[in-house]
């Protein structure tokens, strides 16, 4: 296969690397993963207004620009370049692609111009106690409102990417037909949120607690529910395989770099045969990873915005993309910090910041044991009922 971008991609990956680079340098980085917002509102609107990064990959009708998961991913992987603190991936690559998919008019008419425009930011709760982001887990539940508007959710969510801030939480429960989506107001009443003690700095996560909080029913119900819940939870595995894939590129550069200029014994540590095989090593990886994360793109965007055509070609796709990107991204992290020597494990250099979160993007959306073995069901090597292990972070 030949991936092969067009004019207009290469335009937007240079332009929104330039942007970064300008607004987002590793002191930028540093300050808003500090902050109380955990991100950049500044920044935020400049990524709305200036660039149109939030309608991107979002329908026209609903005041996005008509990109797809390519568009998308493409930005992503430079927001993972740079590690940027930013609710981005939490509303577009997990909120708004839920809601474009759904096939609900009434949803999307009433909550993707505000993702678009900047002024609502989003998430997805899916994942439980037991970490699993597979909807035949959930435990919470939704019940119809005695007073015959909406449902109420009960249960728990967490691991909910920005959950303690998002304005809007899609939020799996378990209904009649089984396992469906609702849209629960952030502020709404009987929502609890906790900002929960993580690895990873630049990225928050939260535990959603709700008790009785008024919901509203998004996308199929029922059978069809399923392979809906499927398609979002694939598109938003290659949403992460790409950042990944970023974050990766930007460790191998960084290693690269420092080897051509770090002197020990009178020559530049690349000239080790050493130093040089760890280069090589990570070069076929992020090659690779990058890779598996194009196609698994490309077989997003040949599907339909919505319906369950084409669901088993994304799956595999996405879980081939979810293992290679993930092994990558954490082997170019321990990498860099080993070619960079002492300097690499200090707070002021950017490499351990890379290394945890390789790692907690390892486990986010289920982990890559997980996905080996949903792959292996998938492609036939075994059989079926072993993607449905309840192991911690199957998808």
């Amino acid at each position: 296969m030949t991936a092969a971008f067009t004019e207009e991609h290469e335009q937007l990956r240079a332009t929104l690397r330039r942007f970064l680079a300008d607004k987002a340098p590793s002191e930028a980085v540093r300050r808003s993963m500090e902050s109380a917002d955990g991100h950049d509102p500044l920044l935020w609107r400049r990524m709305a207004d200036e660039l149109g990064l939030l309608g991107l990959a979002l329908p026209e009708e609903y005041g996005g620009y008509g990109g797809g998961p390519v568009e998308l991913g493409l930005v992503l992987e430079e927001l993972g370049r740079t590690l940027l603190p930013s609710p981005y991936f939490a509303t577009v690559a997990l909120a708004g692609q839920a809601l474009a998919a759904s096939g609900d008019e009434t949803a999307k008419a009433r909550w993707l111009p505000a993702v678009a425009d900047g002024s609502l930011t989003g998430t997805l709760a899916l994942a439980e106690e037991s970490g699993s982001w597979h909807a035949e887990d959930v435990r919470a539940e939704a019940v119809p409102d005695s007073a015959g508007a909406g449902h109420r959710v009960t249960g728990t969510k967490m691991f909910v990417v920005d959950g303690h801030s998002a304005g809007l939480v899609l939020i799996v429960a378990r209904a009649a037909g089984g396992p469906r989506l609702f849209a629960v107001e952030g502020t709404a009443p009987g929502v609890t949120r906790t900002r929960l003690e993580t690895l990873d700095p630049t990225r928050r996560l939260a535990r959603i607690d709700l008790d009785g909080a008024p919901a509203l029913p998004v996308g199929p119900a029922g059978p069809a529910a399923t392979a809906y819940l499927r398609r979002v939870t694939d598109l938003a595995l290659v949403a992460l395989a790409a950042e990944q894939a970023g974050g990766a590129q930007a460790c191998l550069d960084a290693a690269v770099a420092y080897a051509k200029v770090r002197v020990q014994f009178g020559r530049p540590i690349g000239s080790f045969q050493a130093v040089k095989h760890k280069c090589a090593d990570t070069l076929v990886k992020v090659e690779a990873a990058r890779s598996a994360v194009y196609h698994a793109l490309s077989v997003a965007a040949d599907l339909p915005r919505s319906g369950e055509a084409g669901e088993s070609p994304l799956s595999t796709a996405a879980a081939v993309a979810a293992v290679c990107c993930a092994d990558a991204h954490t082997h170019a992290a321990k990498e860099n910090i080993q070619i960079h020597g002492g300097i690499g494990y200090t707070w002021e250099h950017d490499a351990h910041l890379h290394l945890k979160r390789a790692k907690s993007s390892e486990q986010l959306l289920g982990s890559p044991a997980a996905h080996r073995r949903r792959l292996a069901g998938l492609v036939g090597i075994s059989a079926p009922e072993a993607t449905k292990g309840r192991s911690r972070g199957n998808p």
